[in-house]
C-alpha cells in the first residue's frame, strides 16, 4: 500500500512565500514520488502547488483536498476531492496522511499543525521556511511541545524522517 504524506503550507506567490520555502516543497514532492509515496495537500497554489509539481515531475501521485470545488485545484493535482466545507478541510488534509510535513504557513497551516499535535500524527516541521513553522521551532508560539514534532533542515532529511516514521 502506498504511503501518504500530507503537505501543510500556505497558498500564494513569492510575495508571501519565500523562494526557499517553495523550493523545499518542490524538492519534498520529488523525493516523496521517488520513494513511491503520495502527496496529499489542500490543492491550491504556493507550497501545495510546488510540492505537487515536484511529485508530478517524478511521475508521482498527488491528491488535493479542496475547500469547495475540483476547479480550484492547481495544475499538478491528479485527484481533486471537492469537500464543500471550506477551511474545515484542513482537518482532512492533516488527518489523511500517514505523516505530515509542514512548510512555512499562516493560519491554515497552523490549524493543520495543531490537529497533528492533538491527534499525535507524526509531524515534521521544515526549519528555515518562515511563517508559523519557524515561529513554533523558535518557541514563539506553542511552547513546550517539542516532543510532538520533529524538525528537519533539508528536504532530504524531512522525507527520510517521514518514511522512517511510517515504518515504525
Amino acid at each position: 500500500m502506498k504511503k501518504l504524506i500530507s503537505i501543510c503550507g500556505s497558498d500564494g506567490d513569492d510575495e508571501r512565500l519565500t523562494r526557499h520555502a517553495t523550493e523545499i516543497a518542490y524538492q519534498i514532492g520529488r523525493l516523496v514520488a521517488q520513494k513511491n509515496g503520495v502527496i496529499v495537500c489542500g490543492g491550491h497554489t504556493g507550497i501545495m502547488e510546488a510540492a505537487c509539481k515536484g511529485c508530478k515531475e517524478e511521475n508521482g501521485i498527488t491528491v488535493g483536498i479542496m475547500p469547495y470545488t475540483k476547479e480550484e485545484a492547481n495544475n499538478y493535482v491528479d485527484i481533486a476531492i471537492p469537500t464543500g466545507i471550506g477551511n474545515i478541510r484542513n482537518y482532512i488534509v492533516a488527518g489523511t496522511g500517514d505523516v505530515a510535513i509542514a512548510i512555512s504557513g499562516r493560519w491554515g497551516t497552523l490549524n493543520e499543525i495543531a490537529f497533528c499535535m492533538i491527534s499525535r500524527k507524526p509531524l515534521i516541521l521544515m526549519k528555515g521556511t518562515g511563517g508559523c513553522v519557524d515561529e513554533i521551532i523558535n518557541g514563539n508560539i506553542m511552547q513546550n511541545v517539542e516532543s510532538h514534532y520533529y524538525v528537519a533542515s533539508s528536504a532530504e532529511e524531512a522525507v527520510q524522517k517521514a518514511f522512517e516514521l511510517m515504518t515504525k
